[in-house]
């Protein structure tokens, strides 16, 4: 299991860079074709539309293929698409481009976060939260070496080096053994197939045969929490990408700092990002992963309430860092909470959440622009402190029904069980 996870941080890292390089060296691509911001805009919307696509057909294809098939199959993509990227093509063939490539970065996401939670017998909190701080390291680590290579004037190798590193996670991912663990990475079971779907526990069967099916498998009494879920990840991934994307803006007009260090403070939200997903997942395995949550969101909306009061650029610099810290283990972990609450599902929750997630981060950025536009950076900022009161309440919501989730299959199961 641990060179399995291993394998999963190098996924990981390199689809954090798959998701940040073109934004990354989006003026320098601009600049080489003579495009505007719009042209720009729709080359990253293909990617993101890919990356739907991806990420919404990866259950079906890892059904299909088994889940190192479905690796393969996304990192190959990623592989190629990027070293299609570093030909510069003409623009046409440039979006045409996009989608594969999102496809690829979202289907690998989708297929190694769920592979982790479901193979991870012990500690799936922490296995994700490694994961997920791999992620950041890639999203962190991508911005200053395109920064070093633009100044460099050779901005353009971004893409061969990034096709490097997903060539040999590929490469990894096809020759690597990972012992007992292979039959199950491998070919899905005869039986599974014929029934259409992966061998599920006992405590999953036991589960849904008491209650009847009504949405791609779901039973209809987990319902409301998988939808609460679902907004609960496209509020939250839309807000960090708008908070993100904006927040050099925000300190610019609002602090009047230079855009150099504008650009060193969003390092250190995503720094503070990484440094709590290196303890978040021990925290939620200890603690629970409910009062983890509840203690990460509530925490999250008093730091937001603050920096929309406070005007001081060193009360401004600590409140960012604490939103790092405090948004560090939220994604991976709601990830978690969701599938322990929906046993069974794992793939295709976990590519229902994901995508969700992209979703909002595809919307709520372009609302927060149009706030930037209309309103003034005190505005935008009350804006986005809704959206974090917002998620803490379906958290709460999640938390509720959650718990009565939870007492329903507690009793279904002792009830087959018993029988």
């Amino acid at each position: 299991m641990k060179k399995l996870l291993w394998l999963g941080c190098l996924s990981y890292l390199v689809i954090g860079v798959a998701h940040v390089v073109g934004g990354t060296i989006l003026e320098q691509l601009m600049d080489h074709y003579g495009l505007t911001y719009k042209d720009g805009g729709q080359w990253v919307m293909n990617q993101f539309l890919g990356f739907l696509v991806g990420v919404l057909l990866a259950p079906s294809i890892a059904a299909r293929t088994g889940k190192r098939g479905a690796v393969l199959l996304a990192v190959g993509l990623l592989t190629l698409s990027e070293a299609a990227y570093s030909l510069l093509l003409p623009w046409g063939w440039m979006l045409a481009i996009g989608p594969l490539a999102g496809f690829g970065f979202g289907m690998t996401e989708a297929v190694v976060g769920a592979m982790i939670i479901d193979m991870a017998k012990n500690g799936k909190a922490a296995a994700m939260s490694r994961l997920e701080t791999f992620f950041g390291v890639g999203a962190l680590m991508i911005p200053i070496a395109a920064a070093y290579l633009i100044q460099q004037g050779v901005w353009q190798i971004s893409f061969p080096i990034l096709a490097a590193m997903a060539g040999i996670t590929f490469v990894l991912w096809l020759t690597m053994s990972f012992g007992e663990l292979d039959d199950q990475l491998g070919f899905i079971s005869r039986a599974a197939a014929e029934k259409g779907k992966p061998n599920e526990s006992a405590e999953s069967i036991a589960a849904s045969a008491s209650e009847a099916t009504v949405f791609f498998g779901y039973p209809r009494k987990a319902l409301p929490f998988l939808l609460l879920s679902a907004l609960f990840f496209m509020i939250y991934v839309g807000m960090e990408m708008s908070f993100s994307n904006y927040l050099p803006s925000i300190l610019i007009i609002r602090s009047g700092v230079e855009e150099s260090g504008a650009a060193a403070v969003l390092s250190l939200f995503w720094g503070t990002m990484v440094l709590g997903r290196l303890f978040a997942g021990v925290l939620a395995d200890r603690m629970g992963y409910s009062r983890y949550l509840f203690i990460a969101t509530a925490g999250a909306s008093v730091v937001f309430v603050l920096m929309a009061v406070m005007g001081q650029l060193s009360w401004i610099l600590a409140l960012v860092a604490l939103s790092g810290l405090c948004f560090s283990g939220i994604f991976g972990i709601a990830l978690v909470y969701a599938n322990e609450l929906i046993p069974g599902m794992t793939e295709r929750t976990t590519s229902l959440l994901v995508a969700c997630g992209g979703l909002g981060g595809a919307i709520l950025p372009r609302i927060t622009g149009w706030f930037m536009d209309q309103y003034n950076v005190q505005s935008t900022l009350w804006y986005i402190s809704v959206l974090v009161v917002l998620m803490l309440l379906l958290l709460a919501a999640m938390l509720v029904l959650g718990r009565r989730q939870a007492q329903r299959r507690s009793f279904v199961v002792g009830g087959a069980q018993g029988s």
